[in-house]
């Protein structure tokens, strides 16, 4: 009986340390009030003028963060604000507006997303956003960096290209930037940069307004020739780095699609059997 009590004490006490040290960790927060006050000092406006949606505690990729949603005259405002230092690490305002002082005494104007987690840039076309200030990424990466790296491993320069994003997140815990774009031809890019060596960690493009000219349509490639086009794009790749190879239709078109593995990557590809324009190509390290 005595050591049953025993275990049982020792139960309990465990299960109070656990909840006290979870109360310690929260006790180092700012606390939604706090977190609301610094939202609203960011965008210049007073706790009168606004009516709040949202302030409640959120977790992302192990950050810890207070989602603060408001409105104010017929606006949206997000807010993502740091719950141990209060610094604005991502926020949507409305479009126009004047510029205010944000939390950590820059300025910015409203109608611009800016961020220590995610910088976007939407319609704007050459390396520069037109955005006015970004953020860096803690790392010392700019956004305008991962867009140049983009860039240079897709072979192309700022006048060839449309920029969608090019967004800091977070990926198997470490910081990438990613970078969107469209080219003269159509072509959809996706990269991602890590933000702290600037290495291409991934990347893709896809060709879905590819048109074959005339006369494109009238032979099909060989499958030795498709396999050739492919490994053009992999430098020291052999055919026998190349697998699950086979003829396919995509959205009316014949193809030939497969994927290779060689020095630690795996590209995948799809191919126009008869124009051998690559329509798809994804690229990611192997787990």
């Amino acid at each position: 009986m005595k050591a049953k009590s025993l275990l049982c004490a020792v139960c309990l006490g465990a299960v109070l340390m656990t909840g006290c040290g979870g109360k310690q960790a929260q006790m180092d927060f700012i606390g939604n009030e706090e977190a609301k006050r610094l939202a609203l000092a960011d965008a210049g406006l007073s706790a009168a003028q606004v009516q709040f949606t949202a302030s409640e505690l959120a977790n992302r990729s192990g950050v810890d963060y207070y989602q603060v949603d408001f409105t104010a005259g017929g606006e949206s405002y997000k807010y993502d604000i740091d719950a141990i230092t209060g610094s604005v690490i991502d926020s949507k305002v409305p479009e126009g507006g004047n510029h205010t002082d944000t939390a950590d005494g820059t300025s910015t104007a409203t109608g611009q997303k800016k961020s220590g987690v995610s910088n976007t840039v939407s319609g704007q076309s050459g390396a520069g956003s037109g955005n006015g200030q970004q953020d860096d990424a803690a790392s010392g990466l700019t956004p305008e960096q991962a867009k140049k790296k983009a860039l240079e491993h897709a072979g192309l320069d700022a006048g060839q290209v449309t920029f969608v994003k090019s967004e800091l997140d977070y990926e198997h815990g470490r910081q990438v930037y990613e970078v969107e774009f469209y080219a003269a031809d159509g072509k959809e890019y996706d990269y991602e940069i890590d933000a702290s060596t600037g290495e291409v960690i991934s990347f893709d493009y896809d060709a879905e307004g590819y048109k074959p000219q005339n006369g494109e349509n009238s032979k099909m490639l060989t499958e030795q020739k498709a396999k050739e086009l492919a490994l053009g794009q992999v430098p020291g790749a052999a055919e026998s780095d190349i697998y699950g190879f086979k003829v396919d239709h995509d959205d009316g078109r014949t193809v030939y699609e497969g994927k290779i593995v060689y020095n630690g990557m795996e590209y995948e590809f799809e191919i126009d059997a008869f124009s051998g324009a690559i329509r798809g190509w994804e690229a990611e390290p192997l787990d």
